[in-house]
Formats: structure tokens, C-alpha cells, sequence
């Protein structure tokens, strides 16, 4: 909104032509986060103290987790007014790519937060039922494949995607698959960032890495001359996601200020589901499906970790009777309290291992 409002004024006075530079309306972008959080954040936590809308907490847990419940959840509303309200601010409204992007965080954020209404002022303990859930995020990923297909916003076509660490190879996905492989992108990001919420602090956390990442694989792709130089696609006009990350970032950094331990408040499914749906989603329109399981290493480890000690607990139930586990805990963050780490102590090597991978996917630009 500010660059179609003040850009203009440019011809009266040099200072407006700031306006143009994607780099300083993305650190607009950032900062207006930061403060949209630190002003909404202690109204949203005031709110939701009022009407006890608190923390459930599984018994099953780990049992420093206990003292936990009834702190304050659906906080994940300040990270979607403190990420959407400076992308309107500060991108260009005239780029699908920023309205792409708002729209599946605003429908993630929605399915989120109707699962928490229905869990935590509704007392149903299953909540938004999972096969419900998915079914509404695979709609969202089916209708974003469809849109692309009918709408291509890359040059190359919209079914083609990059593969890290390669310059001249990339593949080409059947035009009947490609929107199912990007509901299976989105879903996958959505979920994987929501089991990993469970810790104070260790999704947000990791939801900022990813997304200054992607900010800077944005930038790079959007410009002629540093996709060229890169060895990456060159998509007109997705420069302007640089300013949506920026935003998603300072989101999730001031939401971290009242998420650290211990935790003020909870982002609950509303933040999880809309920032790995977000993420996801930027992902796709990056064609850079696959670099994702990179950025967001640390998600993947998580999602895989379930994934294992589900799969093998119901393989040995069949074969022997009795089920077994490989990890003490699943998700794999619990399964390290579980070993004796403190909580701090696990939020913060995730978080260092999150930085190590999101240098490896900065590292796979000039591999290539």
C-alpha cells in the first residue's frame, strides 16, 4: 500500500524513491511486525486470560509440561495480525505473489483456529478431527496447484521446479499431479511446523529461520541479474515475497518475546498451521518444493521422528502383541527431555541446528 501511495510522490521529492527498493520495505516490513506484535500481543493475552481459553496438557507428557496448563493458547492470532497487516503495508498490491501468500496463511490460521475453539471453549478433546483438517488443507493445496495451473506466474511453466545443488537439471511434474504435489507441499509444511510447537519457543524460533531464508532465496530469484548469476529461475515479481517473509519473520520474533520460557502464551494450532502453511506456500511459488526439506530440516526430523515410532509401535503390536517404541517420546524434542535435557537446553540446540541447515540451503546457491 505505502509504495502505490508514496512511490508516486518520487517526482516531487528524491526521499520517496526508497520506496522502490524491495531491501528497505522488506526491513519496513520486519520492523512494523516486531511492533504490531509487542502492541497486539498483550491485548490478545489479556483477552484470552479473561475467558480461560488455556493449555490443555497431555498426562502422557513429559511431566515438567504439567505446570503449563492453563497458560493462555490461540496466540498465534498476534502472529497472523503482526504478519499480514505489514505485508499490506509494505509490498506491492499489484504482485499475485503477495496475495497467494496472505491468503493460505489467513486459511491455515483458520483451520487452526477453529481445531483450538473446538478444544479449548468447546472441551473437545480430539478437537477439528484429522481427517477433517487435512481433508480442508488438501482443498487449500488442491485449489493452489489448480490456480497455478490456470494462472502461471513463472516464465518456465507452472509445473517445472529447481533442484538444490544443480544448476541446469530440474524436473517437470505432470500437469495432473502438480496440484496434488502441492497439497502435499502445503499440508506437509503445515504439519510438520505444528508437531514441532511444542516446546516454548522452538517453532517460532525455527519458523524465523525458515522464513529469512526464504526471504533471501526470494530476493535473489526475483532480480535478473542475481538469478542469473546464481544459476537459479528468474521469476518476474517474486522479489516481492522478500517482503512477505520479512513480515512472517518479524511476526514470529515478536511473538518469540512473549513465547520464550516461560511462555506468556501459546501460539496453539492458529499460529503453527498458518506459519507452515505460509512457508509451505512460499516454497511453491519459489519452485523450490524440494529446497524446503533443507530449510526446514529441523521440521522434517520432527514429522519423520512421528512417522517412525508410529509406523514401527503398529509393525511389532501385529507381530509380537506388543508394541514397541524407538524413541523414547515422539515428537524428537520430547523424546531429548525425556533423556534429562532441560527444555532451554533443546529449544536452543534445535534452534542452532535449524541455523545449520538454513546455511546449508543458502550453501546450495553457489554449489550449483
Amino acid at each position: 500500500m505505502l509504495f502505490h501511495l508514496l512511490f508516486p510522490l518520487s517526482e516531487q521529492h528524491i526521499l520517496f524513491n526508497v520506496f522502490q527498493y524491495i531491501s528497505f520495505r522488506a526491513a519496513g516490513a520486519m520492523v512494523t511486525a516486531l511492533l504490531t506484535a509487542f502492541v497486539v500481543g498483550p491485548r490478545v493475552i489479556r483477552w484470552l486470560q479473561t475467558r480461560g481459553w488455556g493449555q490443555v496438557v497431555r498426562a502422557e507428557g513429559p511431566s515438567t509440561h504439567l505446570k503449563k496448563a492453563g497458560t493462555p493458547t490461540m496466540g498465534g492470532l498476534i502472529i497472523l495480525a503482526a504478519t499480514l497487516i505489514p505485508t499490506l503495508l509494505w509490498a506491492r498490491l499489484d504482485q499475485p505473489y503477495v496475495w497467494i501468500a496472505a491468503a493460505v496463511t489467513a486459511w491455515m490460521g483458520a483451520i487452526g483456529f477453529m481445531d483450538d475453539y473446538l478444544k479449548i471453549v468447546r472441551h473437545e478433546s480430539r478437537g477439528l478431527i484429522a481427517r477433517y483438517k487435512l481433508i480442508w488443507q488438501f482443498i487449500l493445496g488442491l485449489a493452489l496447484g489448480g490456480f497455478l495451473l490456470w494462472l502461471p506466474l513463472s516464465p518456465y511453466g507452472p509445473s517445472q521446479t529447481m533442484l538444490p545443488f544443480f544448476k541446469d537439471l530440474s524436473i517437470v511434474i505432470a500437469p495432473v499431479l502438480f496440484p496434488l504435489f502441492v497439497a502435499v507441499v502445503v499440508a506437509g509444511s503445515a504439519n510438520t511446523v505444528n508437531l514441532t510447537d511444542g516446546l516454548d519457543g522452538l517453532a517460532t524460533g525455527l519458523a524465523a529461520i525458515a522464513a529469512i531464508t526464504f526471504g533471501l532465496f526470494a530476493y535473489a530469484i526475483g532480480r535478473v541479474d542475481t538469478s542469473a548469476y546464481l544459476g537459479v529461475f528468474y521469476l518476474p515479481g517474486a522479489g516481492e515475497l522478500s517482503i512477505f517473509c520479512a513480515a512472517l519473520a518479524g511476526a514470529a520474533i515478536g511473538f518469540l518475546w512473549f513465547n520464550a520460557p516461560p511462555a506468556q502464551v501459546f501460539m496453539g494450532d492458529t499460529g503453527s498451521l498458518a506459519l507452515g502453511g505460509a512457508i509451505g506456500a512460499v516454497a511453491v511459488l519459489l519452485k523450490s518444493e524440494f529446497l524446503l526439506v533443507i530449510v526446514g530440516g529441523v521440521f522434517v526430523m520432527e514429522g519423520v521422528s512421528v512417522m517412525i515410532q508410529t509406523g514401527w509401535f503398529r509393525y511389532t503390536r501385529k507381530r509380537t502383541g506388543t508394541g514397541r517404541r524407538v524413541f523414547r517420546m515422539a515428537p524428537l524434542h520430547h523424546h531429548f527431555e525425556k533423556m534429562g535435557w532441560p527444555e532451554t537446553r533443546v529449544v536452543v540446540r534445535f534452534w542452532i541446528v535449524g541455523i545449520i541447515f538454513a546455511l546449508v540451503s543458502l550453501a546450495t546457491l553457489k554449489v550449483r
